[in-house]
């Protein structure tokens, strides 16, 4: 194993990809009653779950969405969002309880999809690995059940089938910013960092780009040795002190990958 590829492994393992981010702080409010919300309270309601979701404060996004779930049960988007957003404050067996419940016996796509991403965030890849493709069968247009299919694949470290995967959801929406920054990790991961500095450089490169994939993309150019370039990626979207530190973890990450 190269040491790149070590290093990289190392780096995910003691996940120094996660991003270090302020999550924009959303006063805590309580959720008003169903027999409170009244038709000019809901879009607002509506727009503070959005908000909540966008500005990383899942919890309060949970409140939101399941305030207005209680209002329209039978809504399935609502549903959806609320699976979404319990998967990624941590409760993905909540979520997983909620799509089950959902999916029924007619187990639409969108449900087999979101029900696969909170099996891999429980970690049951082979539950998760099964509904992905049963949700690819029923959507193969849809690149972004494809590109999760592809995460399963990458948590088997069955590196060859995620990168097909991600390609496969590259020719349904090309230069999609999610999945050129996917196959960027999992290029990585494998041991291709040339390929996968070019996937995320494209990744970086599209306008709806996140900070996510800026900050992958400043971890490879340190692996790569271009701590300059990483610094200047960093303080696009970190506090000063945060850059410094990312900094700090970049000038150390290139050190390391130098000769004994």
């Amino acid at each position: 194993m190269s040491k790149i590829l070590y290093s990289f492994r190392a780096v995910l393992s003691a996940s120094a990809l996660t991003i270090i981010l302020s999550a924009c702080g959303t006063t805590q409010t309580s959720t008003p009653t169903v027999s409170g919300l009244s038709e000019a309270v809901e879009p607002s309601l509506r727009q503070a779950a959005r908000e909540a979701e966008a500005s990383y404060d899942y919890r309060s996004a949970v409140q939101h969405y399941r305030a207005l779930l209680d209002r329209h049960p039978d809504d399935q988007r609502l549903a959806l969002s609320l699976a979404r957003n319990l998967r990624f404050s941590g409760a993905s067996q909540a979520a997983i309880d909620l799509l089950n419940s959902l999916a029924g016996s007619e187990r639409p796509a969108l449900v087999l999809a979101e029900l696969g991403k909170a099996y891999l965030a429980a970690d049951r890849l082979g539950l998760a690995l099964r509904t992905l493709q049963e949700a690819q069968a029923k959507a193969p247009k849809n690149w972004e059940i494809v590109s999760a299919l592809g995460v399963a694949y990458d948590y088997q470290e069955q590196w060859d089938k995620a990168q097909a995967a991600y390609l496969t959801a590259l020719a349904i929406n090309p230069d999609n910013p999610v999945v050129l920054n996917n196959l960027g990790l999992s290029r990585a991961q494998s041991g291709d960092l040339d390929g996968a500095l070019d996937a995320l450089r494209q990744a970086n490169e599209q306008p709806a780009a996140k900070a996510q994939v800026r900050q992958n993309y400043a971890l490879l150019l340190a692996l790569k040795g271009d701590v300059a370039a990483a610094e200047r990626l960093a303080r696009k979207d970190l506090t000063a002190e945060q850059a410094k530190g990312n900094g700090q973890f970049y000038r150390q990450l290139a050190m390391g990958l130098r000769g004994y």
